[in-house]
C-alpha cells in the first residue's frame, strides 16, 4: 500500500475530534490489518516506505492515533488497526519548563509532536542507561513515552538534588510531590 493509499484511508476513518482533545484510541478495538511500512526512528523522525514524513501536521496527526498494544505499536482508527515499527520510543521531549524548587517543583515537558506533559504521578520520569549513555524517559499517555533529548536532559541535571529512594540516598528530581531517582548518591 502506498503512502497516498494509506494516508487518506486512515485519515478518512477518523471521527471529528474537538480542538485540543486526542481521539479515544484506547476505546477502539478494530481488527488488526497487518503491518505497514512506517517507522519512527530513534531521533524522532517518522518514515513511510523509507521516506521521511516532512509535514509536521501529518506527523502530529499520526501521533494522535498511535497506541502501544502489548505486542506492538499500532495506528488505530475506529475501523482499522495497523502495526508500525518504533526504534526506541515514539516521541522526544524537546523542551522543559519548571516552576518552584524541591518538593514543590513542577516539571513540564513539550514533545516533538506538540504534546505537553506534566511530570508527576500519572506521567513519571524514568532513567536508564543504554550503551553507557543516559536514557531518560517520561510517560506521555497510555503506554507511550518520550525520551528526553540531550539538551533537556542536561538542563534537568542542573536541578538534581538528593532524596531518599527505597530507603537509600539517591540523586533525583522532584515534580508535583514525586521524587524520581536518577542515580545513587555517592
Amino acid at each position: 500500500m502506498s503512502q497516498a493509499e494509506v494516508t487518506p484511508n486512515l485519515l478518512a476513518q477518523l471521527p471529528a475530534v474537538e480542538e485540543g482533545r486526542l481521539p479515544p484510541v484506547e476505546l477502539w478495538h478494530p481488527p488488526f490489518c497487518g503491518d505497514i511500512d512506517m517507522r519512527i526512528a530513534r531521533d524522532g523522525t517518522w518514515y513511510h516506505q523509507g521516506t521521511p514524513i516532512t509535514r509536521p501536521a501529518m506527523v502530529r496527526l499520526f501521533s494522535t492515533i498511535l497506541r502501544r498494544d502489548p505486542e506492538r505499536y499500532v495506528l488505530v482508527t475506529p475501523v482499522e488497526c495497523v502495526g508500525i515499527q518504533v526504534e526506541d520510543v515514539p516521541f522526544l521531549a524537546v523542551g522543559v519548563e519548571w516552576q518552584g524548587e524541591g518538593r514543590e517543583q513542577a516539571l513540564d515537558f513539550v514533545t516533538n509532536v506538540g504534546d505537553r506533559v506534566a511530570a508527576g504521578p500519572e506521567h513519571p520520569l524514568r532513567f536508564e542507561t543504554h550503551d553507557d549513555q543516559p536514557a531518560p524517559y517520561v510517560r506521555v499517555r497510555g503506554g507511550l513515552e518520550a525520551r528526553l533529548n540531550r539538551v533537556v536532559f542536561y538542563r534537568l541535571m542542573d536541578r538534581v538534588e538528593q532524596g531518599i529512594h527505597q530507603g537509600q540516598a539517591w540523586l533525583g528530581l522532584w515534580s508535583r510531590g514525586v521524587f524520581f531517582p536518577v542515580a545513587p548518591a555517592e
